[in-house]
């Protein structure tokens, strides 16, 4: 009994650990996109399109954050038909971090810039 408990403890700190990081990840992750948007210029420079496809292939980012990071790399001038679909399905996922589907929103309306309530938004999660 008392090693089964211990076990379970550790394993219950092993998994905290674990999704700390993961955490970590996605607040980097978030804070690269909401970069990348709040400086676009019509389509992401070629420095942010390879911090962003980093960011889509990196396994200990969320799922939501890779999709997400993979329709930003492909804006020229607006999302992509692809990209836009991928914002719909972050926008309606229920368990989609709610930043997560600002960022959607987002990247769904930019025309050329964001505009500048958009802006603000993502300066404060930059």
């Amino acid at each position: 009994m008392k090693i089964t408990l211990t076990r379970n403890i550790i394993i219950l700190a092993l998994m905290a650990c674990f999704s700390q990081f993961a955490l970590a990840d996605n607040a980097s992750a978030q804070k690269t996109i909401a970069t990348v948007l709040h400086n676009l210029n019509h389509f992401p420079s070629d420095a942010d399109k390879a911090a962003l496809m980093a960011i889509s292939e990196d396994a200990s980012v969320g799922r939501g954050y890779q999709a997400l990071a993979g329709a930003v790399a492909n804006i020229s001038h607006s999302a992509t038909a692809e990209g836009k679909e991928i914002t719909a399905r972050i926008i309606d996922a229920a368990a989609a971090p709610a930043d997560l589907k600002t960022l959607a929103g987002i990247v769904a309306s930019i025309s050329h810039v964001a505009s500048a309530d958009a802006k603000a938004t993502l300066a404060a999660m930059m």
